[in-house]
């Protein structure tokens, strides 16, 4: 019997390790994400030749629709266009500029070392009882500031589990649950919002030229998103991951464990929390006074409300200062800032960062601006939104099918904006067209490129998670860390969406601030 189990096992082993072989074969068949949009954009020019050459084209079924027919790129005056528009079409690209001010102000906070020691601090002072907890929070938090929970985050908490005398690898699943499986989930409005916002709005102006989606239209469901990512990460810690982990053997680390120090918080770094604390509550104070009363100065001018406010519409300014100015106070409590000069370094550093993606945004924005030109996206959408509803697959039951597209997608295309970049102007205006608003549509994309982030090895820094795990276990291979990661994959998946579906179409809450569930014309 128990060779039976055995052969069992190993079958089923070979069959996973098989599955991972074939999607990291087909991920690497995917060239670079800059040279795939470059390709795509391309690949428009030539398609929308041959679509007008056959007289491709679609009925508008709104009220005194026209009929909508491709446009060509491929003649003098699409060459004309292209030529004219390339500038343009990047520096016009919306995500562009609210990413690069956002992040001059993450740039401080994370340079001052708040960001850092906020989340050692979380992590390092809570109970042994609630450090699960702690750490998968601290992970989907960490996420507002870019790498640095994968850089901080979890080697600091498979350390603390270490030094709690459970097994290192559960710690640092934990983390790295967090911080890319629950990626989209956060407390406060970061900058993935008005990345993910801007392409939205992008791909909604196909359908609806006056649409605006907001930074703010996914911050009630994705505040609500955080506190289910953290207890189900805990669970699945705790309950799955752990106990098949097992008792931890020392020999099995390929460091020496004895000189790991984890370094608790200086009085210094105490006293500039505090007062990063202070600066922010007092700016918080002071944010809420200009939205909160009736007579706010940055309420909406004609009607007074916050929808359409000069608050939410300039939300990536107030991104940048809830972290420069708390990350500027800390520096200089700390006293790693002392002149102007430190916190110009620290927005420059943030700046040089930023190579690939400007680079990406280039290639991404053409591949949108043509895609829009050629009148491809609207008869797409139109033509799949009539597939739909002759099939009946227009009630909330089309988000199963097109959260699993976005997670299996996502194991093959790991960047969040390189996904959305790609799949927006088809699916937002497809699903508007049966009745769906794009806050909402953006709302699900986001739970299916989450979830899938911590197993698929074209993640970016799945790498450098592989390469932190072999410190604990010297023999640990891509299969493995797969396989300890898939029951969060797999939790996240199931939990996210029922979380959704009951928040959504159960009790009609929105997703955003003042944000319509459906969509009408």
């Amino acid at each position: 019997m128990t060779q039976s189990n055995s052969a069992a096992e190993n079958q089923k082993r070979g069959a996973f390790t098989r599955f991972l072989d074939t999607v990291e074969w087909l991920g690497n068949l995917l060239p670079h994400p800059i040279t795939l949009f470059a390709l795509f954009a391309l690949g428009v020019i030539v398609a929308s030749g041959i679509a007008s050459y056959f007289g491709v084209s679609a009925q508008d079924p709104r009220p005194g629709g026209e009929v909508i027919e491709v446009v060509s790129l491929l003649n003098a005056e699409g060459l004309q266009r292209i030529v004219t528009g390339l500038v343009t079409n990047f520096t016009g690209f919306t995500p562009l500029g609210t990413v690069l001010v956002a992040l001059l102000g993450v740039g401080i906070a994370e340079r001052s070392g708040l960001l850092s020691a906020a989340m050692r601090g979380l992590v390092m002072n809570a109970h042994p009882r609630v450090v699960t907890l702690a750490v998968v929070l601290a992970g989907v938090i960490s996420n507002t500031a870019s790498e640095l929970g994968y850089v901080v985050l979890v080697p600091l908490s498979a350390m603390i589990f270490h030094s709690l005398g459970r097994h290192p690898l559960a710690g640092l699943a934990a983390a790295f649950s967090g911080v890319s499986a629950g990626y989209s989930a956060n407390l406060l409005i970061g900058t993935v919002d008005p990345l993910l916002a801007g392409i939205t709005t992008k791909a909604a102006n196909l359908i609806d030229p006056e649409y605006y989606v907001g930074p703010e239209a996914n911050w009630y469901f994705m505040m609500v998103s955080t506190f289910l990512i953290a207890i189900m990460g805990t669970f699945v810690t705790e309950k799955i991951v752990e106990p098949k982990l097992g008792k931890y053997d020392t020999k099995e680390a390929s460091i020496n464990l004895s000189e790991q120090k984890i370094e608790a918080l200086t009085d210094q770094e105490k006293r500039g929390l505090k007062g990063a604390g202070l600066s922010f509550l007092l700016l918080g104070a002071l944010l809420a006074l200009t939205i909160v009363p009736e007579w706010g100065i940055l309420r909406n001018p004609e009607d007074g409300k916050v929808a359409g406010s000069p608050f939410l519409k300039g939300i990536v300014t107030f991104i940048f200062i809830t972290f420069a100015i708390p990350g500027y106070v800390y520096g200089r409590i700390t006293k790693v800032m002392k002149t102007d000069r430190d916190v110009i370094d620290a927005m420059s550093e943030s700046m040089s960062t930023l190579g690939m993606y400007i680079v990406l945004v280039f290639f991404a924005a053409q591949f949108v601006a043509f895609f829009g030109w050629t009148n491809f996206g609207s008869i797409f959408a139109i033509k799949g939104a009539t597939f739909l509803q002759e099939v009946g697959l227009t009630g909330p039951s089309v988000f199963i099918l097109f959260i699993l597209m976005c997670a299996f997608v996502n194991l093959m295309l790991g960047s969040a904006s390189a996904q959305w970049a790609i799949t927006a102007p088809i699916f937002v205006p497809m699903l508007m067209l049966i009745g769906y608003a794009p806050e909402v549509i953006q709302a699900a994309y986001r739970i299916g490129d989450s979830v899938t982030n911590i197993i698929t090895p074209m993640m970016s820094y799945f790498g450098l998670i592989l390469a932190v795990a072999a410190r604990y276990k010297k023999d640990i291979g891509i299969g493995t860390l797969i396989a300890t990661m898939l029951p969060y994959s797999i939790m996240f998946l199931l939990g996210w969406s029922i979380l959704f579906f009951i928040w959504v179409f159960a009790l009609g809450m929105p997703v955003g601030v003042e944000t319509p569930t459906y969509y009408t014309p």
